[in-house]
């Protein structure tokens, strides 16, 4: 049976994969998680990512059920650079390796792409060009969202392509290539990320309040007695700018992480703060936008 071989029957090394099936995984590769649960995690997107090598390289039916069935256990690195995995697992199948062996090099691989993706990816590479690009389409240049595309796209098809040669041409020694500085780049990737994120969360998040407290009357330039209020949203700025639109983020995190709620519940509730908090006078414009001052004399 399939599910207790640990070698192929055919152990003669098949020959080199062709261009034309690399290229077909490489853009297979791209549907990782189109069947993404969790059980498996990726599991049935890699084996359909990378099926078409399976087929050249096991001609022996027993064999390719083997090696689909092996391939179909958990599964789960990120999914820009998922082909560095394909390359090497293919370069094991195509030299009919141990199937353990196989099994052992596939988890390893994984593990540290995942973390590396993360962190140069989403908190890096997508964060920052977001910034950019959404300043471009606020501003209402229709380059902003063209640009964002070609950055993103651009750099994900042709990290797939460029790792699925090299990896698949380097072999298992990519392996030692991979682990070697893995702690320390992503380190630096993370910390990289953890500023932008926090320089979107000041910018975007712009939360502000619109409370004016009475604070008696005052007299103007003109001589006129006229109402005095206290800024409040100005206080919080002279203690600490930008200090709502941290608390929010800091709140749809903690919902997220140690209360399990999903995004689509965050967007909801702060759909609901905004609105009665609009309705209400709680929320107004953008900080800073308030001129009423607070420390002009007033009398009773």
């Amino acid at each position: 049976m399939a599910s207790n071989a640990t070698t192929y029957k055919d152990l003669t090394p098949a020959a080199p994969l062709d261009k034309k099936t690399l290229n077909k995984m490489v853009w297979r590769s791209c549907q990782l998680q189109a069947s993404f649960n969790y059980e498996r995690m990726q599991a049935a997107g890699w084996l359909w990512g990378i099926l078409p090598g399976l087929q050249k390289i096991h001609t022996n039916k027993e064999d390719l059920a083997a090696s689909m069935e092996h391939n179909l256990e958990f599964f789960n690195t990120h999914p820009f650079l998922v082909t560095f995995v394909m390359g090497i697992v293919l370069s094991l199948e195509q030299q009919k390796a141990d199937i353990n062996t196989i099994r052992s090099v596939r988890v390893a691989a994984m593990g540290p792409l995942g973390g590396i993706g993360d962190a140069l990816f989403w908190f890096a590479l997508v964060p920052i060009t977001a910034g950019i690009t959404c300043n471009m389409a606020i501003e209402g240049s229709w380059l902003g969202p063209i640009l964002y595309f070609i950055i993103c796209f651009g750099v994900e098809m042709a990290l797939r392509y460029g790792l699925m040669y090299w990896s698949y041409n380097l072999g298992t020694s990519a392996i030692a290539t991979l682990t070697k500085n893995a702690k320390e780049f992503t380190r630096a990737a993370s910390m990289l990320g953890v500023f932008v994120v926090g320089a979107l969360t000041c910018n975007y998040a712009n939360v502000s309040l619109g409370m004016m407290i009475p604070n008696g009357t005052a007299i103007n330039e003109a001589g006129e007695t006229v109402a005095n209020y206290i800024d409040v949203q100005g206080l919080l700025n002279g203690v600490l700018p930008a200090a709502l639109s941290l608390a929010i983020t800091l709140l749809c995190y903690w919902l997220i992480k140690k209360k399990n709620w999903s995004a689509t519940k965050c967007i909801l509730l702060l759909l609901v703060i905004g609105i009665v908090g609009c309705v209400f006078g709680i929320f107004g414009g953008a900080a800073g936008e308030y001129t009423t001052p607070i420390s002009v004399p007033w009398h009773a």
